[in-house]
């Protein structure tokens, strides 16, 4: 049986200028990445200029790759799957372009400010008070729209996916709005709200639950609604995501503190943060096994569906670095790794291994229904490209591994007298290889972003979006 909807049934305009920027901003993130990586081998790429140093430009990646990358697929990604999934056309249009054009702003915003030295030093909410101010209010245009067209849903229960969306836009929200509390001085200098170690522990709150929330929560709606439709296979446990939520968010955020062991923060809170994140591991590994099951009498599409492996792949690297996770948070671990490359490594499974994967197979998975087009250009390319990822993936984190376990190994190392074995330079060029081998994983899958954007660039050349808008005339009931 089928009922028509509306002749404008979704808004997938706005879903295309997310999905395209998704490439766009990914291709600069990480070419930023490699650079900077290079730096490590070669320092002369300083260029002996202040905008160009390692310390200006590394929070400029870290901000490309989270908020430009990540966030462009994740408002493409969760503005197609609650329009499908309520069978409702977003409530506002123009507040979704606001929010589209808004965060294009706050990016360019970063662009031009980190380089040139204004930022407030925190972890991943360096921006400056006027941009903070400005994300702020884009934010929350994107909730209106989002919980605004849950509100008005054609369909009576809210999928899964849609909690997990919903509950990675509360939170960023709340994080960022009392992280980001200060004092403007000037234009572009404020001074924190907070001091001392309760400063810190605000911003590790912060911290750790933009990986909680922005590149976990978020990301885990994705994985619920993008490989049950690639493996057209219904979801393993539907009473396991429900579990999977509730679980997730009641836990994730108590576990920041374990960015602050062995510092000024009272013991009791460092102890909580260690024993939340171990637990966190039960959640983690229930949303994976949820994901890896739903491919149950699917998996031989692996063989010829590198969308699929795309998703799939993800997943397993979810699992890996959501058990490294609460290992590294264990503090006797912690006083190997903490400081050292390991710690790097360990961010880079989850975002290259879960975050760009996941949203690079759900961008080739949306990118021919957005155009009206049957599939991508050219599946060779998509193969190319997951191949280059994964190899560029596990060189990266293997030299990472490496070069974090021999670094806290010297540096804890000391003579009979009670003196240092090492010094801190001695550490240094035993990393140098690792260096080396971290700025060529790097390089495969920036390069693989780059055969991602050209087999776009050919699938939306060939396109027809007019017929993309007239498949969304008629939504199958119970289809989505």
């Amino acid at each position: 049986m089928s009922t028509a909807i509306s002749p404008t049934a979704y808004n997938y305009k706005v879903v295309r200028q997310f999905a395209i920027m998704t490439v766009v901003w990914g291709i600069l993130g990480m070419g930023l990445g490699v650079f900077i990586a290079s730096q490590l081998v070669w320092p002369e790429l300083n260029f002996g200029l202040p905008w160009t140093t390692f310390g200006r430009l590394r929070p400029l990646h870290t901000n490309l790759v989270i908020f430009a990358f990540g966030g462009c697929a994740l408002f493409a990604t969760s503005y197609y799957v609650v329009q499908r999934t309520c069978q409702t056309r977003l409530i506002s249009d123009s507040l979704a372009a606001f929010h589209f054009w808004g965060w294009q702003a706050v990016i360019i915003g970063a662009i031009v400010t980190l380089p040139l030295g204004y930022t407030t030093t925190k972890e991943y909410a360096e921006l400056e008070w006027p941009l903070a101010i400005l994300l702020a209010i884009v934010w929350v245009t994107y909730g209106l729209v989002f919980f605004g067209t849950i509100v008005k849903r054609k369909t009576k229960h809210i999928y899964v996916g849609n909690w997990f969306y919903g509950a990675f836009i509360v939170v960023t929200a709340m994080l960022h709005i009392v992280n980001h509390m200060s004092l403007p001085v000037s234009l572009f200098k404020s001074y924190s709200a907070y001091s001392g170690a309760t400063d810190a522990m605000i911003q590790w709150w912060y911290g750790h639950n933009a990986v909680g929330f922005f590149l976990t929560t978020g990301f885990l709606g994705m994985m619920y609604y993008f490989v049950p439709k690639q493996a057209e296979r219904p979801i393993y446990s539907y009473r396991l995501s429900i579990v999977h939520f509730w679980a997730l968010i009641t836990l994730y955020i108590w576990a920041g503190p374990h960015h602050l062991h062995y510092t000024a923060l009272p013991d009791w809170a460092q102890s909580l943060g260690m024993a939340m994140s171990i637990i966190l591991l039960a959640p983690s590994w229930g949303g994976m096994i949820n994901g890896m099951m739903t491919l149950s009498g699917a998996w031989h599409k692996l063989r010829t569906d590198p969308i699929l492996r795309f998703l799939v792949v993800s997943l397993a690297f979810y699992g890996m670095s959501t058990f490294e996770g609460p290992m590294m948070a264990i503090k006797t671990v912690n006083s190997l790794s903490h400081y050292t490359d390991w710690t790097i490594g360990h961010v880079h499974a989850g975002a290259l291994g879960w975050v760009a994967m996941i949203s690079i197979g759900a961008i080739y998975h949306m990118i021919p229904k957005l155009f009206g087009r049957a599939q991508m250009h050219s599946v060779g390319l998509i193969n190319a490209h997951f191949w280059l990822a994964t190899i560029g993936t596990v060189l990266y984190i293997a030299s990472m591994w490496v070069n974090g376990i021999t670094q806290g190994l010297m540096w804890r190392a000391i003579n009979d007298d009670g003196t240092l074995t090492y010094s801190f330079v001695e550490a240094l060029q035993a990393s140098h290889p690792g260096f080396i081998v971290r700025a060529l994983g790097g390089a495969f899958f920036a390069s693989g972003m780059l055969f991602m954007a050209y087999n776009v660039f050919r699938t939306v050349r060939a396109s027809n979006p007019a017929e993309a808008e007239a498949a969304a005339q008629i939504a199958v009931v119970g289809a989505h």
